[in-house]
């Protein structure tokens, strides 16, 4: 049985939209995974059934993203919320210091989690400008003896992203990507260590992935809870407890639908195309849609703006929701509109976002 073929136009910052193939193919599978009479969610996660999915989940994510061999590829569970504290157990030693560039609240709160464990600071904020910037590379102050330097490529709530990303040289540089991972091609090499939430371009909720150096993992304090050690889960193929096995499954049939597209050259070139499409309708209304970033740091996965006054923004957001557009509000904390356009969200999605936005400034200017 196919699945219904109207589909909301999903623009949720996570969780977020997931590939109407992906999704048709689980469906498919959902009872009888590949002839093994049981659903993927009911199989062993020590069976040969479940080895195989688990292993080509993470071929893929290093092929798609080329990550080299002297790297670790981990499936963890608790969220990025959970790396705020385990990256400061594992790495913050005594008599080091943590830099935390400060871009959005999720900085913020990766920030005040590893003030639990030892001394941070802020190697530099845009705070001040209600963030709607990245830090310039040059404004970045840190100190070569710090445990590392850890920055958020994209912020979900500010609608900001990094578009070069700094060179630190010997200090590790950390990299919160849960939001933008996969939309386009980064060098892995510059990391110490990358972690994402799947829910936003890589699956479902409930998996976390951590791409690691092999050298900075051998750096780790051992005096911590064994759940807490990335050892523990990279000496384990990610499979000392019981994995999220049905979040692994559907972030490998999402990274197989990103190969099919092309890859991550061809994703990026079509995030391009749709934030330009919704961009373009702000730019273009002469003040009426007031963008949050500026045009520098804009983001590719999050675009948020308001308009020029609440009664109309209200207005907006109540007719898009008629109109069939999910998850537009902007994130609570701060109000206004979000459109989020991940990697699944389809290009006539944004399109008829950009024709809803032209169509509703006609009617009520």
């Amino acid at each position: 049985m196919k699945l219904q073929t109207k589909r909301a136009y999903n623009f949720n910052a996570g969780p977020s939209a997931l590939p109407i193939a992906v999704l048709e193919k689980a469906q498919q599978e959902l009872i009888d995974f590949r002839g093994t009479g049981m659903s993927v969610m009911e199989l062993s996660h020590r069976s040969k059934a479940y080895e195989v999915v688990h292993n080509q989940a993470i071929s893929n994510l290093r092929e798609l993203l080329s990550i080299p061999e002297n790297y670790e590829v981990l499936f963890l569970q608790g969220g990025a919320s959970l790396q705020f504290s385990m990256i400061p157990m594992n790495f913050l030693q005594p008599g080091k210091q943590a830099a935390y560039v400060m871009t959005g609240s999720w900085s913020e709160k990766a920030f005040k989690e590893t003030a639990l464990f030892g001394e941070a600071y802020q190697a530099a904020s845009t705070k001040e400008d209600k963030y709607r910037s990245i830090p310039k590379l040059d404004e970045l102050q840190y100190k070569q003896d710090d445990a590392y330097v850890h920055i958020t490529s994209n912020n979900t709530i500010y609608g900001t992203e990094w578009k070069e990303y700094p060179n630190t040289g010997d200090v590790p540089l950390i990299a919160d990507m849960s939001s933008d991972i996969l939309s386009r091609p980064i060098d892995v090499s510059k990391f110490a260590l990358i972690y994402a939430g799947a829910q936003k371009n890589l699956g479902p909720s409930g998996v976390t992935v951590v791409i690691i150096r092999k050298d900075f993992l051998e750096q780790a304090n051992s005096n911590i809870p064994t759940m807490l050690k990335y050892s523990t889960h990279s000496k384990n193929n990610s499979l000392y407890n019981t994995p999220p096995t049905f979040g692994i499954y559907m972030l490998g049939e999402v990274l197989n639908w990103a190969r099919e597209l092309g890859g991550i050259e061809a994703i990026a070139e079509l995030n391009e195309k749709k934030a330009k499409l919704i961009y373009d309708a702000i730019d273009s209304s002469e003040g009426y849609y007031i963008g949050h970033a500026e045009k520098d740091s804009r983001s590719l996965m999050n675009i948020t703006f308001n308009l020029k006054d609440e009664e109309l923004e209200k207005k907006f957001l109540e007719q898009a929701k008629q109109e069939g557009f999910v998850g537009v509000n902007g994130h609570r904390s701060i109000g206004g509109c979000r459109v989020s356009t991940y990697n699944a969200v389809p290009y006539e999605a944004c399109q008829a976002f950009s024709q809803f936005m032209v169509k509703f400034q006609k009617e009520n200017n």
